[in-house]
C-alpha cells in the first residue's frame, strides 16, 4: 500500500473476495438476498449478514452452517441490486474451511421432505467430501 492507505477489509475478507471475485463492499445490506432465499429458514445467518460479518471481519462466520445450507439456487444474486453473487461467496467460505480440513455435510442428518427443494440436496451431495 502506497503512504497513508488504509485497506479496511480483514485477511478473512481479501480471502473471500480472491476466491469468489466479489466485492464484498458493493453490498449495502438491502436485505434482497435474504429475504429471497429459499433455505433462510434452515440457516444460523442470513445471506446479508454473513456478507456483514465478512465486512466486519468477523471471523466468527467461518462457524456459521450458512455457507453449508447454501443451496447455490442464485435466487439472492438475481435479486442484489448491486450484482453481487452472494453464491460465490458462500462457496469462497466452503473452500476455505475444506482447505482447512472441516467438513459440515453429515448426509445422515440430512432430511428430504416433500417441500425440500432438490437443488438443496443435489447441492449437499457436491459439498460432500468425507
Amino acid at each position: 500500500m502506497a503512504n497513508g492507505d488504509i485497506n479496511p477489509r480483514s485477511e478473512l475478507a481479501l480471502k473471500v473476495e480472491e476466491l469468489s471475485g466479489q466485492n464484498l463492499f458493493a453490498c449495502y445490506q438491502c436485505g434482497e438476498c435474504s429475504s429471497g432465499c429459499p433455505m433462510s429458514q434452515e440457516m444460523d445467518l442470513l445471506p446479508n449478514q454473513v456478507i456483514r460479518y465478512l465486512q466486519l471481519g468477523f471471523e466468527e462466520v467461518l462457524g456459521s452452517k450458512t455457507p453449508w445450507v447454501c443451496s447455490s439456487c442464485l435466487t439472492c444474486m438475481v435479486r442484489c441490486p448491486k450484482d453481487v453473487d452472494v453464491a460465490k461467496i458462500m462457496e469462497a467460505l466452503r473452500v476455505i474451511k475444506l482447505r482447512d480440513g472441516q467438513n459440515h455435510v453429515d448426509l445422515k442428518a440430512i432430511r428430504v421432505e416433500d417441500d425440500t427443494p432438490p437443488l438443496a440436496f443435489i447441492s449437499a451431495l457436491r459439498k460432500y467430501v468425507g
